[in-house]
């Protein structure tokens, strides 16, 4: 029987464990990606760990979260960064480079390679025929040490693509398309491959947008064969060197069947206040506008912002309006500016950003309160863009730029009859003007080795965690609902990133936004305590910090209705148990204060039953939880996270070779 992309990538680098859904598997990692705003709880991990220089082919720091300089924190930051890469052998993105996904595609991007990164939206880079997946940043840390990638074996996913976009349609409106079919929890324990003959059309650009927010679905990740489009694009790079052909066999099956028909989509928009609130433009149409943003990780194309640049060129932006542009990398600024294409933005009254991920993860930009914001970014989480009571709708520029004209929602399509604009098809220049100037590359082993770290006095290390107790009685200080974002439980924005470094300081703003109360009786619960939260719990941004910072204010435990992968990983990597409602009724019968108490935990986590029985002391009632811990992950939790049992390891391995 043939394989598809998924298959054939997961079989080259298999390590451990064998293809079938549901198993555990360990898989080889070639790159690793960080940004910022994760990347130094990495290099302090590697710090931890005692690694000398990194085991990948290839790892790359970018910095394109935290460019806001308000005062030395991030400033010290970068320094610390820039010297963590010259020690460990990494490759520096400099700040204002550009945003991470769009930078790697662009320089470092290649067919059938594996990549982790700390950050959600690494699957972007499934676009190239890559294996790309988001996680916590100390499986990166893992990963750069040589270690390999251990994940339960998804499913795949078969959409097939058919027919051609309609003017007026583009990529942001196909991914779109998925959400509001399948919603935020679509593609858990699934990947999704597109195959089809509509892959004619999209470019590796618009593969990246589709792929970008296959996150948003709660995808494990997203994968395209590296076809014909994908050498244009690597040539156009001028990295034609770097193409390899990856396709699926012909007899290739999916677990999984999906159809779009891609000339019967229009364009669609997410309303407040999830990706998958989404709907018809046409149905949210006349709502008043008062901010537009372009750029972002979920459209970082030339494309993106050149269709943009068309359909303001010679206008002006509605009076009411905040017109703004955030260049995705300093090269496709630079290519804006060579075609003609900036000078129509900036006489449009668009306001031009740093190159960077700026607004979307809420570092400036902040919407005005109870105005509405579209953007073309992957999220609108409540909240993440820095203003508490927000109204951010997600959709593509094209839409975008028809609100911006008109101040109102609008339908791009209305743009011919509105204002005489015909849809802008703009065509991939064969080459691009390429800029490596602000990459550092790695220095010689021999050299690194001598270099020290740069730490500022923002920068703590690391906190050492107890192991889990076999037996614990604690309270229920939180109790939340479905779909808990980890923005919510560990806020972005300016006012709480700069202390991303620093834990003590970071764990005072844990879930501020939901209950304000929360940090300060969490502090006051010696023995811990529990969290109780419904579907999807975690879901949203790779970031560990909504992982060590509560388990930092003595969270032992989450019971929950379902959870996010990644945040349920970084809970299991930090020595938090993950525990699941055998009755999702249950759920309603535990309250804010409970006592809760857990015996024979250590037995419970070992053994293959995999339930535990939960004790509510306070009603005397009696619940059965269940957890999805492999034998390794469970000693891991046990022994108080990853990093615990990592050192004991290099001890192992140091008395046998001593």
């Amino acid at each position: 029987m043939g394989q598809n992309v998924a298959q054939k990538l997961i079989g080259s680098h298999l390590v451990t464990g064998e293809m079938s859904p549901g198993s555990e598997v360990s898989i080889r990692i070639d790159h690793t990606l960080t940004q910022d705003a994760t990347g130094t709880m990495v290099m302090l991990e590697l710090e931890a760990m005692g690694l000398d220089t990194v085991k990948t082919d290839l790892s790359a720091q970018y910095v394109d979260h935290n460019l806001l300089q308000t005062d030395e924190r991030n400033a010290d930051d970068h320094l610390f960064l820039h010297s963590a890469c010259r020690r460990f052998g990494i490759w520096y993105s400099k700040p204002g480079n550009g945003i991470s996904h769009a930078v790697h595609m662009q320089r470092f991007g290649k067919p059938g390679v594996t990549m982790v990164g700390s950050d959600s939206h690494t699957p972007a880079a499934g676009s190239l025929g890559m294996l790309a997946i988001g996680v916590g940043g100390l499986e990166v840390a893992m990963a750069m040490a040589g270690e390999p990638l251990y994940i339960t074996m998804p499913q795949v996913w078969g959409v097939e693509l058919s027919g051609e976009l309609p003017p007026w349609v583009s990529a942001k409106d196909v991914i779109l398309e998925m959400l509001r079919r399948h919603d935020v929890k679509g593609g858990v324990g699934r990947i999704i491959e597109y195959h089809g003959p509509g892959l004619a059309g999209l470019s590796a650009m618009d593969r990246h947008v589709i792929a970008n927010m296959g996150a948003e679905l709660g995808a494990t990740t997203t994968v395209f064969p590296a076809d014909d489009e994908v050498r244009r694009f690597l040539t156009a790079e001028q990295r034609g060197n770097d193409f390899s052909e990856l396709l699926a066999d012909d007899d290739a099956t999916y677990d999984v069947h999906e159809q779009i028909d891609l000339s019967t989509l229009e364009p669609l928009i997410a309303k407040p206040s999830s990706p998958g609130n989404v709907v018809p433009v046409r149905e949210v149409a006349g709502a008043q506008v008062s901010q537009v943003v372009i750029g972002s990780s979920a459209n970082p194309g030339l494309r993106d912002f050149a269709v943009v640049a068309e359909i303001v060129r010679g206008r002006q932006t509605d009076d009411a309006v905040s017109f703004d542009v955030n260049p995705s990398s300093r090269q496709v600024l630079e290519n804006l500016s060579v075609m003609n294409l900036l000078m129509p933005l900036i006489q449009a009254g668009a306001r031009l950003h740093q190159s960077g991920c700026m607004g979307c993860i809420g570092m400036g930009q902040a919407p005005a309160s109870g105005r509405n914001s579209l953007r073309t970014f992957p999220r609108n989480f409540p909240g993440r863009s820095g203003t508490k009571e927000d109204s951010v709708f997600l959709c593509s520029p094209e839409t975008a730029a028809a609100a911006a004209l008109t101040g109102q929602i609008t339908d791009p399509r209305d743009l011919s009859e509105r204002f005489g604009i015909d849809y802008p098809r703009f065509r991939e220049p064969e080459r691009n003007l390429v800029d490596t100037d602000m990459l550092v590359a790695p220095l010689a082993p021999d050299v690194a080795v001598k270099e020290e770290l740069v730490k500022g006095p923002n920068i703590s290390s690391l906190p050492d965690f107890d192991p889990l107790p076999d037996e614990f009685s604690a309270p229920v200080l939180l109790k939340v609902g479905d779909n808990v974002s980890t923005d919510e439980i560990m806020p972005a924005g300016q006012k709480v990133l700069p202390y991303r470094s620093n834990i003590p300081m970071i764990s005072e703003f844990v879930y501020y936004q939901v209950d304000e109360t929360y940090v300060e009786r969490a502090k006051a619960a010696d023995g811990g305590h529990f969290i109780v939260g419904g579907d999807n719990y975690g879901q949203g941004s790779s970031r560990e910090h909504a992982a060590i910072a509560p388990r930092y204010l003595g969270l032992k435990a989450v019971i929950a209705k379902s959870y996010a992968r990644i945040h349920w990983q970084n809970l299991a990597n930090f020595g938090i148990v993950g525990l699941q409602f055998t009755d999702p009724g249950d759920y309603e019968r535990i309250e804010r204060d409970d006592m809760l108490r857990l015996t024979g935990l250590r037995a419970a986590l070992e053994s293959d039953d995999r339930r535990v029985e939960l004790v509510n002391t306070t009603k005397d009632e009696r619940y059965t939880v269940g957890h999805r811990l492999s034998p390794r992950q469970a000693e891991m939790v046990l022994a108080g996270g990853l990093i615990p049992v990592f050192r004991r390891r290099l001890q192992e391995q140091g008395a046998t070779t001593g």
